[in-house]
Parts: structure tokens; C-alpha cells; sequence
């Protein structure tokens, strides 16, 4: 918990003093004045904002990730056990694999949940952390599809994408919300009488905020599913379909087992593999397809997608 308070302190001033000074360097303008709304100013405000803090949590994940999960890095340990060096192995030959310039850091965090997620900036400066259930449940075979599943997250720089499609929404959710309110509270006053303050619009700012990003969330989960999807497809490229399907029922089978764990477990849940649910209208904001719904999805696929010749002509 403490962690956790330090952390969102931590971002939120820095956030706060690096867009502070950004608007200082382009000499932004309140965009409320007695002239009413400048939405051009407006609209670089919340551009600003909007990116600014997406970028920030971007440049920071991969050390986030690290502090929350206590994640043990492997990669460059000379004392590796033989179940380190071998899923240290596994990283390297799917990152030759997959044409990544650098391999990914590889960490081990304590869980007893079957989980593994990748993060960082770039694919240069990437992380991959698999929890030490995943080591000690799946086989080889299946661990190395879980890996490919993670390392095609870090070849079609999902991190990168979604935290673009994040920053756009904010941007867009914070410029409509304000307009929305500016509305709102002035309907009906003339131009001599506009009210360009007051706690009234930004309680409807916050009330506008709230409804806006609920909808813009709704595009981003749909977004994260379609790259989960995506992720699948591409470890079952470096590895195979037969493969990658029974690696997720073998996660099927874990995560049933130990549910519980995962309800104690939330931190970074976004990133990591989710466990399976029924497909109810809170699917809808889900990050994650169901294992049913991914293994179907991987058995749809024609057999062509899966070649050596598919895959280098049509990389992942």
C-alpha cells in the first residue's frame, strides 16, 4: 500500500511540474478569459496534458514494474539456476526469432498466480517478467508460448500503441468535458454576463469527465483485446498453433486453480494474462479476451498463417 501512495504521488508531481513547464516554454494562455472560451488554447492544454501524462507513465513502466512487483532480473546473472538459464535461452531464441535488434530483459516475480506481462519504452529497453508459478507449473513447450506471446507484444510495440490511443482519449476527454461544462453553466446567459469561473463548472468539468472517459475507455479495452488476439497469433508464428492452444488451456486450468490469488494480485493486471470470465456486458471492459474466446480465435486461423514463407513475408 505504501508503495502504491509513493508511486501515485510520485507521477502526479512530476506529471504535474513537466506540463507546467511545457505551457510555460509554449507560452500557453488560460483558455478561460472575459472573452469567454479560447478553444484553440483549450486544445493545446489538454494535448499537453493529455500526452504528456501517458508518456511519462510509458517512460517509467518497465522501473514501475519492476518496484511494485519486486521483479528479480535474471538476464545478466552470472549465479542463474538451470530453470533461469533456460527460460533465459528461450528469450534469446525467440528474440533472434522474432528480428528484435536487443533482447528483452528477463525478471522473475514472486506469484503463485501462472502470469507474465512485458513492458518498457521501446523494443530496445524491454522487460519481460514471468511469475514463479508460471515457471514451476507450465512445461517448457508451454512456457516458451507464453514467452512468444509476450515477446510479439514487444515486435508490434504495443506498449508504445496503446499508450498513444491512451494519451488521445485523455486529450479528447478533457477538451469535450470542458466545453460540455462551459456550455452547460453559461446556457442561456448573454455575452456580457458569461461565467468564465466558479466551483459549477468544474464540478460539471469533473461529472463530463467521468462520462467521457467511461466511453473512451470502452475503445481502448476493444483495442487492447484486438492486440491480445493479435499477440496470440503472432506466438503461434514463432512457435506453433498447437503450441500456443496448450499453453492456454494449461493457464485455463492454473488460473481456475488458483483464483483467489489472482483477487489478491491487481497491481499491473491490465498487462498480464487475465484469468477466464463469462461473456457478460462488463466484457466490454475487459483488457483481455477469455482463454475460451483465444483459443477459438487461434483455431479459426487457416494453417497458412503459421508457415516460415507466411512469416517472412507478412511479419507479425
Amino acid at each position: 500500500m505504501f508503495k502504491r501512495i509513493c508511486l501515485f504521488l510520485g507521477l502526479n508531481i512530476l506529471i504535474v511540474a513537466s506540463v507546467s513547464i511545457l505551457c510555460d516554454l509554449v507560452g500557453l494562455r488560460p483558455y478561460i478569459n472575459r472573452s469567454g472560451l479560447d478553444l484553440t488554447s483549450l486544445a493545446i492544454f489538454c494535448l499537453i496534458w493529455g500526452m504528456v501524462g501517458s508518456f511519462i507513465s510509458l517512460l517509467l513502466s518497465k522501473k514501475i514494474a519492476k518496484w511494485m512487483l519486486s521483479v528479480r532480473i535474471i538476464s545478466n546473472n552470472a549465479n542463474q539456476t538451470d530453470m533461469e538459464r533456460n527460460l533465459c535461452s528461450m528469450v534469446q531464441k525467440l528474440s533472434i526469432k522474432a528480428r528484435l535488434m536487443s533482447v528483452p530483459e528477463v525478471g522473475i516475480f514472486e506469484n503463485a498466480q501462472c502470469n507474465a506481462f512485458a513492458t518498457g519504452a521501446s523494443k530496445k529497453s524491454a522487460l519481460i517478467a514471468v511469475s514463479s508459478g508460471l515457471l514451476h507449473t507450465l512445461s517448457d513447450s508451454e512456457l516458451e508460448a507464453v514467452l512468444a506471446h509476450e515477446m510479439t507484444h514487444i515486435t508490434n510495440g504495443d506498449m508504445v500503441t496503446m499508450t498513444l490511443l491512451q494519451g488521445v482519449i485523455n486529450s479528447f476527454v478533457m477538451f469535450l468535458s470542458r466545453v460540455c461544462a462551459y456550455a452547460l453553466v453559461n446556457a442561456g446567459r448573454d455575452n456580457n454576463r458569461r461565467a468564465s469561473n466558479g466551483i459549477s463548472f468544474y464540478l460539471f468539468t469533473i461529472l463530463f469527465e467521468m462520462i467521457f472517459l467511461s466511453l473512451g475507455s470502452l475503445l481502448i479495452f476493444f483495442v487492447s483485446r484486438k492486440r491480445e488476439y493479435a499477440a496470440d497469433k503472432g506466438a503461434a508464428r514463432l512457435t506453433s498453433k498447437e503450441q500456443m492452444i496448450d499453453a492456454l488451456k494449461a493457464l485455463d486450468l492454473s488460473q481456475k486453480m488458483t483464483k483467489k490469488e489472482w483477487e489478491k494480485q491487481k497491481s499491473f493486471a491490465a498487462m498480464m494474462i487475465k484469468p477466464t470470465k463469462k461473456v457478460t456486458f462488463s466484457r466490454l471492459f475487459a483488457t483481455h479476451p477469455t482463454i475460451e474466446e483465444r483459443i477459438a480465435y487461434l483455431e479459426s486461423l487457416s494453417e497458412r498463417y503459421f508457415s516460415t514463407d507466411s512469416y517472412t513475408r507478412n511479419p507479425i
